[in-house]
């Protein structure tokens, strides 16, 4: 018996890329029941699973076969042509959202199956007056918990380049439209919150999509590879690029996580660069010894932000053009940032027994050839 309030929603295809990410995804939302169907299960199971279902997020489907054609049909076509029969059986109309492919225009066989997948809905929705039938003809899906050589180029090209193996660009000027999963998910996602929404049109897109050429999408992903060794994040504001940052991170070999930085050390202590970006400057950490002084500098253009992690430090500045001291003292008690502005000599100081651990952040990459840094006391001279 239904419980009050419950919506129970029916994936087929859960174990796939797409159905694996919409359960996980529908799981966080309290008053939904998922059931799922693969290939796992019999035809007189889904029979029992279709009379409960409320929403049905028809997701199963072959992408790729060996040799025989024919999977395609019996993978894109049969299946469907069973939910249609059994629906109209049991005479229940629940809300469909179906993914369909852009190839449903083509005329591969993989193409053709999914066209014949959409006409059978279609046909369905309508001898029936099923005014509650979405089907989404998907671009190129993208993203985490994909499978490598199967679902997309861009699920091979982090596979491959995240583990430095070659990757086969047969045309590197052909332009791909891509669509990124949690756009597909979010969309779907929100027919469980359009209940009473009734379709307007046939085919229905998940948007935004991006076009790139395979060229673009390796050298973008060879630019991720190299984080570990320049430390340059990409431009994190293009929606494209931090969509498929996430991608490529997801399909780091599991051993792989860590990497270490290089340490620079000198009397004063240790300086590890942690970050940095074209766009938003970098990020250090450094450690000074009891009695330590660093700094005694000011900048043009350069600005910065001191934060202590751990110890006790006095932070002092002074505008070079006055002969006052502004002086903080910071702990790790309470956390505070301290601005350094353009045109203020500034210095750090180690107060305490122990070690001092500092994080700084500053608004451009450090050049040694335009360093944009001047020694200058701040104590008076």
């Amino acid at each position: 018996m239904k419980e009050k309030g419950i919506i129970n929603v029916l994936i087929t295809g859960a174990n796939g890329f797409i159905g694996r990410n919409l359960y996980v995804a529908l799981g966080e939302v309290k008053n939904i029941s998922i059931q799922t169907y693969t290939r796992d299960n019999t035809i007189d199971e889904l029979e029992q699973l279709l009379k409960q279902a409320d929403v049905i997020y028809h997701l199963a489907g072959v992408n790729r076969v060996n040799d025989d054609q024919s999977e395609f049909i019996k993978g894109n076509v049969h299946l469907t042509e069973q939910i249609t029969r059994i629906l109209r059986k049991i005479d229940r109309k629940p809300i469909i959202v179906m993914s369909s492919s852009i190839q449903a225009t083509n005329h591969t066989p993989y193409g053709k199956s999914k066209k014949k997948a959409e006409e059978i809905l279609e046909k369905y929705a309508q001898e029936t007056d099923h005014n509650k039938v979405f089907i989404y003809r998907l671009t190129n899906v993208f993203g985490k918990w994909g499978k490598p050589q199967y679902n997309s180029v861009v699920a091979s090209f982090c596979f491959n380049i995240s583990r430095d193996l070659d990757i086969e660009i047969h045309d590197p000027l052909k332009e791909i439209e891509l669509v990124y999963i949690d756009d597909v998910i979010k969309e779907f996602k929100s027919r469980i919150y359009r209940l009473n929404e009734v379709r307007n049109k046939s085919i229905y897109q998940v948007t935004p999509t991006y076009k790139i050429t395979l060229k673009n999408l390796a050298n973008q992903l060879y630019e991720f590879h190299k984080i570990r060794k320049n430390l340059i994040l990409p431009d994190l504001s293009n929606p494209l690029t931090k969509a498929l940052y996430s991608t490529y991170l997801s399909y780091l070999d599991q051993n792989d996580f860590a990497y270490s930085l290089e340490m620079k050390q000198d009397q004063r202590g240790s300086l590890v660069e942690l970050l940095k970006s074209d766009h938003s400057g970098q990020i250090f950490i450094s450690t000074s010894h009891p009695g330590v002084i660093r700094g005694n500098h000011y900048h043009h253009t350069k600005v910065e932000k001191f934060c202590v992690i751990k110890g006790k430090a006095k932070i002092k500045l002074r505008d070079i053009f006055s002969d006052k001291i502004i002086s903080y003292v910071v702990t790790d008690a309470i956390v505070q940032v301290v601005d350094i502005p353009p045109g203020y000599t500034h210095s750090l100081e180690n107060i305490g027994d122990s070690e001092l651990i500092v994080l700084f952040w500053a608004n451009e990459i450090f050049d040694p050839e335009r360093s944009d840094t001047y020694v200058k006391e701040v104590e008076n001279e």
